[in-house]
C-alpha cells in the first residue's frame, strides 16, 4: 500500500528520512551467492522471496524507504542470459512489488525509491566508479529509456538515480525520466569533491536545477567523509533537499571481486549531514539493518 504522503511532502519535515542499507551484503548476509554478473538483480527471478526478506529486515531497522533490486536489472543485461522482453518486463516489475509488500511495519510510512543504476553496472566491470563510456548523452537516454519506462508502469514513489559517475549520464538520467510522472532524486558517486569522472561536484549538482521532477540531490557509494563535503554542496547549488547514502568506508576491489580496508561509516555522522541539508539518509555497500537501526534512532531525536 502507498503512503498518504508523496515523498517529497514527506521531505519538508524537520527530521531527515532514513534510507535502507546495502542490499547486496544483507543478501549475502542470508546466505545467498551473488557472484552472477547481474549481482543481486538475479535474484528477481531466480529467488525473490530472498530479496523481500532483504527488504523487510531494513524494514524492521526503521529504514522509511526501502530501495529496490533495479539497481543492475535492464533488459540487455537479462537478454545476456536468454530471457525474453517480457519476462524481463515482468521482473522489473517485480522489483517494486517487493520493496512494496516489505513497507508494512505499523504506524509508520515507507516509501518505495526504485533503482535505476548506471549504465556501467549492465558492464559488471567497475565501470560505475569511472563513467565516460563513450557514449553520448542522446545513447545513454535511449538505453535508460526503456527500463525506466518499465519501472514507472509499477508505480514506485520516487526513481533512486543513483551511483551516478559523471553528468552525461546524470542529463541523459533526467531527460529519461522527465515524462513519466514519477518524481527523482539525483544521487553521484564521488572522489572528493569531484564525480567519479573528474566533473567539479557543484556544477554536477546544478546540472539539476530547473528541473522539476528532481526533489532531492546528493551522493551514494561513497567515502563518508567525501559525503560529510558533499552535502553542503549539494544544498547550496540546488536549494533542493539532498540525499546522502556513502559505503562503509571499505574499498570494492573489482578485479578481485572483494572489499578491503576498514569501516568508516558511523551513524554519528546524522546530525551534521542534517544540518546541512540532508533530508534522505542510510547507507550503501556494506552498510547494514544494525547501522540503519541507530541511524533511525538517532533521526527520532533531531
Amino acid at each position: 500500500m502507498k503512503p498518504a504522503r508523496s515523498l517529497a511532502d514527506a521531505l519538508a519535515g524537520d527530521s531527515p528520512l532514513v534510507l535502507d542499507g546495502g542490499l547486496s551484503n544483507q543478501l549475502e548476509a542470508q546466505g545467498c551467492d551473488l557472484s552472477d554478473d547481474l549481482w543481486s538483480a538475479r535474484l528477481l527471478a531466480d529467488d525473490p522471496e530472498q530479496i523481500e526478506a532483504a527488504h523487510t529486515a531494513y524494514a524492521r531497522a526503521g529504514a522509511q524507504v526501502l530501495i529496490t533490486a533495479s539497481y543492475q536489472a535492464t533488459y540487455e543485461g537479462f537478454a545476456g542470459r536468454g530471457t525474453g522482453r517480457g519476462e524481463t518486463a515482468a521482473l522489473l516489475a517485480r522489483s517494486v512489488t517487493l520493496a512494496r509488500a516489505a513497507a508494512k511495519p505499523p504506524a509508520r510510512e515507507v516509501w518505495v525509491a526504485a533503482s535505476v543504476g548506471p549504465y556501467g553496472a549492465l558492464l559488471a566491470d567497475g565501470s560505475e566508479y569511472r563513467g565516460r563510456y563513450g557514449l553520448t548523452v542522446r545513447e545513454l537516454e535511449a538505453f535508460h529509456r526503456p527500463r525506466v519506462a518499465t519501472l514507472a508502469e509499477a508505480a514506485p514513489d520516487v526513481f533512486a538515480l543513483e551511483t551516478v559517475p559523471d553528468t552525461d549520464e546524470a542529463a541523459a538520467l533526467l531527460r529519461a525520466t522527465a515524462d513519466t510522472g514519477i518524481p527523482v532524486w539525483l544521487s553521484y558517486t564521488i572522489e572528493g569533491a569531484r564525480t567519479r569522472a573528474g566533473q567539479d561536484l557543484a556544477a554536477a549538482f546544478a546540472l539539476a536545477a530547473g528541473h522539476d521532477h528532481v526533489i532531492a540531490v546528493g551522493v551514494n557509494c561513497c567515502e563518508p567523509a567525501d559525503a560529510d563535503r558533499a552535502v553542503g554542496i549539494a544544498a547550496r547549488e540546488t536549494g533542493l533537499p539532498v540525499v546522502v547514502y556513502p559505503n562503509s568506508g571499505e574499498r570494492w576491489d573489482a578485479r578481485a571481486r572483494a572489499w578491503t580496508g576498514d569501516v568508516a561509516f558511523a551513524p554519528g555522522r546524522l546530525p551534521h549531514w542534517a544540518a546541512a541539508g540532508a533530508r534522505l539518509a542510510g547507507g550503501c555497500c556494506r552498510v547494514g539493518p544494525d547501522r540503519i537501526a541507530a541511524l533511525a534512532a538517532l533521526a527520532a531525536r533531531l
